[in-house]
């Protein structure tokens, strides 16, 4: 037993010693593979496809600005002003499955951000878990700042198409930094399913979400421009 108890102990100093130290590299390197594009190769291999992977790392300097503002309109409108959960959603998602509706997304960018650079992407209850330390860990370690250029630069867009660079280069022709508001509205549009919905071929429902986004990123966008004025 006691050999056993060293074991465990190494186990956990393992688990927690690397985790710690991949999340503070990855503070300053560019993430430039994450599991979820892995996964997304076999499954086109599986299916006898060509797997592809289309990103682009950039600096969230190179990436327009309204951006950021409009995955924080569409995806998470508390995003400058929690610790990386949003209590209140996750209540509201709570007692709404509990009534029975249709089961509702609660996750902030921190937490998207958390699974799409470590994790997998199957919603299971050890999964969850492992974000939720994940993204202790990415708002003690890097800030909102670090978190969004992550998220920002690893959520998929599409079929293979990774970031925002890639999905701009794919169906706008243009590179990041000159994505007008309008195009990072509808490809925050997408974001709930962006392999059944498309930024370069939208549909009617697409377009009545971008107009919906470009409303509320009004309301969101003096906070992002605050805290980027009281970072710098």
């Amino acid at each position: 037993m006691k050999k056993l108890g060293k074991i465990l102990l190494w186990i956990v100093l393992l688990f927690f010693g690397s985790t710690i130290l991949i999340v503070l590299l990855y503070r300053f390197m560019p993430v430039y593979y994450t599991p979820l594009m892995g996964i997304r190769a076999m499954e086109h291999d599986e299916n006898f496809e060509e797997p592809r992977c289309s990103h682009n790392w950039v600096p969230l300097d190179s990436i327009s600005p309204y951006m950021a503002i409009a995955v924080i309109a569409s995806e998470d409108q508390d995003f400058t002003q929690h610790s990386g959960f949003d209590w209140d959603a996750i209540e509201q998602a709570r007692k709404e499955a509990e009534q029975g509706k249709r089961r509702r997304g609660a996750s902030t960018i921190s937490q998207q951000t958390a699974k799409n650079a470590f994790l997998w992407p199957n919603s299971t209850w050890t999964r969850k878990g492992f974000e939720a330390y994940f993204t202790v860990l990415i708002e003690f370690m890097w800030g909102k700042e670090r978190i969004m250029e992550v998220y920002l630069n690893s959520i998929e867009m599409g079929d293979g198409i990774y970031g925002v660079d890639a999905v701009a280069q794919e169906h706008f022709g243009r590179r990041a930094w000159t994505l007008t508001r309008e195009q990072c509205a509808l490809i925050a549009a997408t974001l709930p399913n962006p392999r059944k919905y498309s930024s370069k071929h939208p549909s009617s429902y697409m377009r009545k979400r971008q107009k919906q986004i470009l409303k509320q990123m009004k309301n969101v966008e003096h906070y992002w421009r605050e805290l980027r004025e009281g970072d710098s």
